[in-house]
């Protein structure tokens, strides 16, 4: 199925907002406070796939992560963020897509980063579900988080689209049963990873409305 669909969901760093340089700053400030190796932002990035911040933190720490780390992170994160950028047609295409269906996140990122980054984005207000890696207990490309998002939204995976720019997206899309849609404008898009569809621009994903 391509289309129609009764909700959207989408991923968050890559895809709705531009974070690559914040969110990495964040991680390796946080690791250098709580005692922890130096890292470049490569280093940082090649980690997401572990799972969430605290589970990231703990890799990088080489300890097990404390709430005072994470603390740290989020602290981080929250001053850097108003260097993100939000995606070109991003905005528009959202308040679009939230005026005739329920919209979601779900992001590797945890829920308290999600809320700091998407409100500093100005894009909170359009989503009715939004969910953090630290509140699934399998990360990307696991359907864990596709599924519990679609739960919120009150709308089975397979009548819905999840949206996001790297392969373990359209991995966990694709696991869930939702129309998987690679977002060709993030930073990790993979033309190789088989997806249902690939859009060049937000504003394409109109066309699986109703």
């Amino acid at each position: 199925m391509t289309g129609p669909v009764d909700a959207i969901v989408f991923d968050m760093d890559g895809t709705l907002v531009e974070s690559h340089a914040v969110v990495p700053a964040a991680y390796r400030a946080a690791v250098r406070a709580g005692g922890g190796p130096s890292y470049t932002d490569a280093e940082v990035i090649a980690g997401y796939s572990i799972g969430s911040p605290a589970d990231l933190l703990t890799h990088l720490l080489r300890r097990p992560a404390s709430g005072d780390d994470l603390d740290r992170y989020h602290a981080e994160l929250a001053a850097l963020a108003g260097r993100v950028r939000v995606y070109p047609g991003v905005a528009d295409a959202l308040a679009a897509i939230a005026a005739r269906v329920p919209v979601g996140v779900f992001t590797g990122a945890s829920h308290r980063a999600a809320e700091i980054l998407l409100d500093r984005a100005g894009l909170l207000g359009h989503f009715t579900a939004v969910l953090g890696g630290d509140q699934v207990d399998r990360p990307k490309p696991a359907p864990d988080g596709v599924e519990a998002a679609c739960r919120r939204l009150g709308v089975p995976p397979g009548r819905a689209a999840y949206v996001g720019d790297s392969p373990l997206d359209v991995r966990a899309a694709r696991h869930s049963g939702a129309v998987a849609v690679a977002a060709a404008w993030g930073h990790q898009y993979d033309p190789d990873e088989p997806a249902d569809l690939s859009l060049t621009r937000p504003g394409e994903l109109l066309a699986l409305l109703p």
